[in-house]
């Protein structure tokens, strides 16, 4: 029973990150983006990761989606507005994606295909996955704490309007 909505979950979650890159619209693209988190978050449950199924969604799927439409609304996209991209950024563009689409399939190519089996089945607690997150992990958890703070700081000076004396 569990292949039936793994096979689900991953159908769902390529034919909507499919629609993603391929919607005219941006608002529809984000809405498939969402879709796409939840598609990610059943996949993290099939995993015994309950956690962090819940923060996936949570953050993921609750704050950067908010955030991604506030900025959708906030730059007020129009087709005919757009500039023309040159072609020589389209051709760097498919050449560097090339590269991407060539890695990726030489590194998967290369990695063991024996299926994941836990031995352990309260690897996905919160009460352990505290523990390992504040005892081994502490100062990466901080870095990127610092990090996150660092881009907030940006995307608000981006946001703010110039001021012309």
């Amino acid at each position: 029973m569990t292949h039936y909505v793994f096979y689900f979950l991953s159908f769902l979650a390529i034919l909507s990150g499919l629609m993603v890159v391929f919607s005219k619209n941006p608002i529809h693209s984000v809405l498939y983006l969402v879709i796409t988190f939840f598609a990610i978050a059943g996949h993290y449950i099939l995993l015994n990761a309950q956690f962090l199924a819940v923060v996936h969604i949570v953050v993921y799927a609750g704050a950067i989606m908010v955030l991604f439409l506030y900025v959708l609304m906030l730059l007020n996209l129009n087709v005919s507005a757009e500039p023309v991209k040159k072609t020589w950024v389209k051709v760097a563009g498919v050449i560097s994606g090339g590269m991407l689409l060539l890695t990726l399939v030489a590194t998967f190519g290369k990695a063991e295909t024996q299926p994941l089996i836990q031995k352990d089945a309260t690897i996905g607690v919160t009460a352990n996955l505290g523990k390992i997150l504040f005892n081994e992990f502490a100062l990466p958890f901080e870095i990127s704490s610092v990090l996150l703070l660092g881009a907030m700081v940006g995307a608000i000076m981006l946001s703010k309007k110039e001021v012309n004396k």
